[in-house]
């Protein structure tokens, strides 16, 4: 029974994902609720938790199953929990899953909760397509015609035009840009070469390349048996490449400003399948049961800025918010995680942490967050090279950097990402 206490510690006590595979490619067959329901039970079975211990499931997808938009409740009924386990769903763009833990934090500190599975999931390589209103407008009528005739007059007024799909939205509904091209104007209004882009992608795919070759994945990514024959396994993340050379990524064209750009498939995130899911306990409940947490959540922030300006600088946003609210600097930080959605978002924000006149400016503060060390930074790659489903990707930043911190014994992670409409996500991270 959860305590009424408001002084709760939040532990994050394991987490897990499936590998991460380019979308149309490794996991191609698997919807969005296959990917989570594996990756929630496989959670459950590594960390001995009974499932009718878990007193809810918060979780998040950024591209919705029409079929199954309560997908936290999905996961519940298809796995091995008990009817009467708790559920709900968000989303939060990019920052999803970072969403789905802080609920989980809050109901935990509140004393709602003792136990909480959160986490996120996308299948890019199964958007929902939909049909033109025009389409729908008249499939209602004609379900709504009370004889054969009556349908058929309806259905005579379809034009090969309404029965165009629609694909799920790339652009920002309020200005019309997507997020490659805030990505460009990025890239240009601060000075983000396209060399240092493609050497910032290059240098994400080496750690990520290294990271696996140094086991530093092996317990957070579980193997992913391919059904419904079971034959084919995927092991370990498809995207990154140790070959990658400025030669071979200097030869791409830019894809969003054909002309003028500098923002490639190289040196953006891909479009990605994969799932992840975090378990949180009160710290009192986690010892009492025998797990020594992982680490901690100390803070949390979100932001909001006008998309019609930099889109992606969530993170200078967000941030400082987070080290407030944490009674800390950024110096105070001991390693940090930066969701990478585009090279030049990630070097456009490095370049505002350091800016006292950023700070100013655009955050009201008399001094700069502060230089991003370099050997504290996106450790381990990021999601240029491992891979952004996007409703998972914070979760999975979170897990890494709490294993991290466990490897170490001490210290406190900073992970923060972007997200479209112009919002911001950080959590500090203690052990």
């Amino acid at each position: 029974m959860a305590s009424s206490s408001p002084t709760r510690r939040v532990a994050i006590v394991d987490g897990l994902r499936t590998p991460f595979a380019k979308s149309g490619t490794a996991l191609r067959s698997e919807s969005t609720l296959d990917l989570s329901t594996a990756v929630v039970a496989e959670l459950l079975a590594r960390s001995a938790v009974e499932a009718s211990s878990v007193d809810r499931v918060v979780y998040g997808s950024v591209v919705q199953d029409v079929a199954a938009p309560n997908i936290a409740r999905e996961i519940v009924l298809a796995g091995p929990f008990p009817e009467s386990t708790d559920a709900y769903s968000v989303t939060r763009a990019c920052a999803t899953s970072t969403q789905t833990v802080v609920n989980a934090a809050q109901a935990i500190a509140l004393g709602e909760a003792d136990i909480v599975i959160a986490g996120g999931a996308d299948s890019l390589s199964k958007p929902p397509v939909t049909y033109s209103d025009r389409f729908v407008e008249l499939m209602m009528a004609a379900n709504a015609a009370k004889d054969l005739p009556s349908k058929v007059r309806i259905f005579s007024k379809l034009r090969p035009k309404d029965l165009a799909p629609n694909p799920p939205a790339i652009a920002e509904r309020s200005t019309g840009e997507s997020m490659g091209d805030s990505a460009e104007k990025m890239a240009k209004a601060n000075g983000i070469s396209r060399t240092a882009q493609d050497e910032y992608a290059i240098a994400s795919h080496m750690k990520a390349s290294k990271a696996w070759a140094d086991g530093i994945f092996d317990k957070e990514v579980m193997a992913y048996p391919i059904p419904p024959k079971y034959t084919t396994t995927v092991e370990r993340d498809t995207i990154p490449r140790s070959d990658s050379t400025i030669e071979k990524l200097s030869t791409l064209r830019p894809v969003f400003d054909r002309k003028y750009g500098s923002v490639t498939a190289a040196n953006a995130s891909p479009l990605t399948d994969g799932a992840s899911a975090i378990l949180l306990m009160d710290e009192d409940v986690a010892k009492a049961l025998g797990y020594e947490p992982k680490a901690y959540i100390r803070s949390y922030a979100f932001a909001a800025l006008d998309p019609n300006w930099q889109l992606l600088m969530g993170p200078a946003f967000a941030t400082p918010i987070a080290l407030d609210r944490a009674g800390m600097t950024l110096a105070d930080i001991d390693i940090i995680d930066m969701h990478e959605a585009f090279a030049a978002q990630v070097l456009s924000n490095v370049q505002a942490f350091a800016s006292a006149e950023f700070a100013k400016k655009r955050l009201g503060r008399d001094k700069a967050i502060g230089e991003i060390d370099e050997s504290k930074f996106n450790l381990y790659g990021g999601s240029i090279s491992i891979g952004h489903p996007f409703g998972a990707t914070g979760a999975r930043q979170i897990t890494t950097m709490a294993n991290e911190l466990e490897r170490r014994g001490a210290g406190t992670a900073l992970i923060t990402q972007c997200a479209a409409g112009g919002l911001g996500a950080a959590i500090v991270l203690e052990r």
